[in-house]
């Protein structure tokens, strides 16, 4: 597994994390024969819950109130991360990407059969903003709790060593 970090500072009206940068684990799961299902199972046995599945949305947005994991179970898609303009990368079936609070994210295009795994740590709840944050947005961003574990790799994970010294 490959690990590409991603610091975001603000673009447009996308606030994107300050303190924290975006995680990208290249193949993250490699070796089963039902992707989704294990992305499943390794994000619940980390304590990323409330697990779904589906796909990304088409438009710019963010949530002030979770950090959000997706893996990629099937397909792959060309996505934008950090609002308009920012960073397009390719993800594809195995690979995994933790959006810290605040961080633009949408999707451009994508295969037909595109599945995606999303997750959020405890207690945390995605809600969808298109527009410019207000101050307490983004105080209630800047407040999101840490996770407890890296959702891919658990306690001792590269999320917990790039976010920990990111705070």
């Amino acid at each position: 597994m490959k690990i590409e970090t991603l610091a975001l500072g603000p673009r447009d009206w996308v606030p994107n994390n300050p303190t924290l940068p975006v995680l990208i684990y290249r193949q993250a799961v490699t070796d089963a024969m039902d992707v989704a299902a294990a992305f499943e199972q390794r994000f619940h046995d980390n304590g990323w819950v409330d697990c779904w599945r589906n796909g990304i949305f088409s438009y710019q947005h963010y949530h002030t109130q979770a950090h959000e994991v997706l893996g990629v179970a099937l397909g792959h898609a060309r996505l934008v991360i950090g609002g308009p303009g920012g960073c397009e990368i390719v993800l594809a079936s195995g690979d995994c990407i933790v959006l810290p609070a605040g961080t633009g994210h949408c999707r451009m295009e994508a295969s037909g059969d595109f599945l995606v795994i999303g997750a959020y740590p405890p207690n945390q709840h995605a809600d969808i903003n298109t527009q410019a944050p207000s101050a307490q947005d983004l105080e209630r961003m800047l407040n999101v709790p840490l996770p407890s574990a890296d959702p891919v790799a658990g306690e001792g994970g590269p999320l917990m060593t790039a976010w920990r010294s990111g705070k």
